[in-house]
């Protein structure tokens, strides 16, 4: 069963979830949260696989409460909902540890599989997409957004084997599992030893952060 706490300031909008949440036989909404301070305080009490957290919420928004619900070290994973065109922040909230983000006009059956995805560890969009998506952030966020420039010399990137180095180059580049494996000549298990491999030495909680990493380290441009 996963179990889901809701955090949006929209209370309709809180109800929807729920309503299509409970439909599902291997899902349960534990709680709903109106702000980024509630969602903190009942992730910590109730202990919920995914909280699906909303941005802008009043006092304390959804990055903010993302960051410090991460910085727990909790086994809770934040699946972000923003509208894409519009929120400038998603990026920022993948930056605060978010395991990934759904439009919010997503279809029902694409926000459950978002959910059980997140809840297994996965990250919720496709290694392409994501590229796509940081790089139209990329070229739009303002100076000053927070970007943090990752020394080369940086831990860790140091920690990397010249081909995890590779391969965390072409993760940010939006390659799957299966491209890397066939472009690189590897069998896709050993690929996917070195995406763990990667993902543990550098800290990364997800291949979303990996690809952020990777741009914050230079190691691929917007394009």
């Amino acid at each position: 069963m996963t179990t889901v706490l809701i955090a949006d300031d929209q209370p309709l909008q809180r109800f929807g979830f729920r309503m299509l949440l409970e439909s599902q036989d291997d899902m349960t909404v534990l709680g709903e949260a109106s702000n980024g301070s509630e969602a903190i305080r009942m992730t910590a009490e109730l202990h919920p696989d995914v909280v699906l957290m909303d941005i802008r919420m009043p006092g304390l928004d959804g990055i903010e409460a993302t960051r410090r619900i991460v910085a727990t070290g909790d086994r809770t994973r934040v699946l972000i909902l923003t509208t894409f065109d519009l929120d400038e922040y998603a990026h920022a909230g993948l930056r605060a540890g978010a395991s990934g983000f759904l439009v919010k006009d997503a279809r029902p059956e694409e926000l459950l599989s978002g959910i059980r995805s997140v809840a297994s560890g996965d990250a919720v969009v496709a290694p392409s997409l994501t590229r796509r998506l940081l790089d139209a952030y990329a070229r739009h966020l303002p100076a000053g957004d927070g970007t943090v420039d990752v020394s080369p010399d940086d831990a860790r990137l140091s920690a990397l084997t010249e081909r995890e180095r590779e391969i965390l180059t072409v993760i940010g580049k939006g390659w799957t599992n299966t491209e890397i494996a066939a472009r690189l000549h590897l069998a896709e298990s050993t690929v996917k030893t070195h995406v763990g491999r990667i993902l543990a030495k550098t800290g990364s909680r997800d291949r979303i952060q990996a690809v952020i990493l990777a741009y914050d380290a230079k190691l691929v441009e917007p394009s």
